[in-house]
């Protein structure tokens, strides 16, 4: 059984190209519910696909899958995600039991879709549970233990197939001064500092860039006691390392596009979509005793960033004034 949490988020742009609605037809029915996952499709299916997702009434939402094989672990990163099949397709799965444990995948599953909702590309989000079986013919005691510690819900996110990483160079022509621009304040917005030239965190799929690897955004969250109105409405200095920094347009045009989208109604319905057992998970502490009083902290926290004056766009169009009057740096000081 697949269950299914639907936000309806009316008039995205037509660059909204993640978490459209699933389809099923024939023998691939098995990975319906990732459309973006598996091998070339003919034309026809992809054509059906961005049909779907350029209605004008676009639906984010958050599947639950059940995971069913582990495919490979991904070592890049220190937390160690993995490609898992499910019955919806090849996710990449970030685990509750790695690093800082579930805030992170509350992070990635906020930040994500917040993204989706204001027109960026980012792979399908999803809950995957774990059950208490699965991965237990893994060789590696590393990949064992951590499994075991992730019995229950974790987050995936849409396996892209054919994508690679973002180069600035090579990719330079995907990136508008405009669509710089509106990342550079989003990341600033939720204090994301995982956006650098040595780690952009962009794919690069079927001409187009994708947001990956929200984690580390509202950091604030890992030590919710010492969140004062200050920390809340920091400036976020971190932004003067964005990859795109340097591209951004016009960011006071990017501000009045998106904070007014960013609603409190948009922002509560995004936060009901992330699952109760993240918000209360007591690995590490519990920060809260209910998923409400959690999403209400995420709530008052992110209306308060949201509150004008914005300190942390002062600080990226400063930040980037500052690029600017720097001579070019080498290409090898850029990774």
């Amino acid at each position: 059984m697949v269950g299914r949490r639907h936000l309806l988020v009316p008039g995205l742009p037509n660059s909204f190209a993640a978490g459209s609605a699933p389809h099923a037809s024939g023998a691939g029915a098995a990975r319906r519910h990732c459309w973006t996952v598996a091998r070339p499709r003919p034309n026809r299916r992809r054509t059906a696909a961005r049909r779907r997702i350029s209605r004008s009434l676009r639906v984010l939402h958050l599947p639950t899958y059940t995971a069913t094989r582990y495919v490979q672990p991904l070592r890049e990163g220190g937390s160690l995600p993995a490609v898992v099949e499910t019955e919806g397709g090849l996710f990449v799965v970030k685990f509750r039991g790695a690093g800082q444990g579930a805030k992170v995948l509350v992070a990635e599953l906020l930040v994500g879709l917040l993204a989706q909702a204001l027109g960026f590309a980012v792979p399908e989000l999803a809950a995957v549970e774990v059950p208490s079986r699965f991965g237990r013919s893994e060789p590696d005691p590393e990949i064992q233990d951590l499994l075991k510690a992730s019995h229950g819900v974790n987050v995936g996110l849409c396996y892209l197939d054919g994508a690679f990483n973002f180069d600035g160079l090579a990719a330079s022509a995907l990136v508008t001064p405009e669509f710089a621009a509106r990342l550079v304040w989003f990341d600033a917005f939720v204090t994301n500092p995982d956006r650098t030239h040595r780690n952009p965190n962009l794919l690069v799929w079927e001409g187009a860039p994708w947001l990956i690897d929200h984690g580390a955004a509202l950091y604030a969250h890992h030590d919710w006691a010492s969140v004062d109105e200050a920390r809340t409405r920091t400036p976020f200095p971190l932004v003067k390392d964005h990859v795109l920094l340097g591209r951004a347009g016009d960011l006071e045009a990017a501000d009045r596009e998106l904070a007014p989208r960013l609603t409190t109604a948009l922002l509560d319905e995004v936060l009901a979509l992330i699952p109760d057992a993240l918000l209360t998970d007591e690995v590490g502490g519990a920060t809260f005793a209910t998923a409400a009083d959690a999403r209400e902290r995420y709530r008052a926290y992110l209306t308060t960033r949201l509150a004008a004056p914005r300190p942390f766009l002062a600080e990226a169009l400063a930040a980037r004034e500052r690029l600017r009057q720097q001579p070019p740096r080498p290409m090898s000081a850029r990774r």
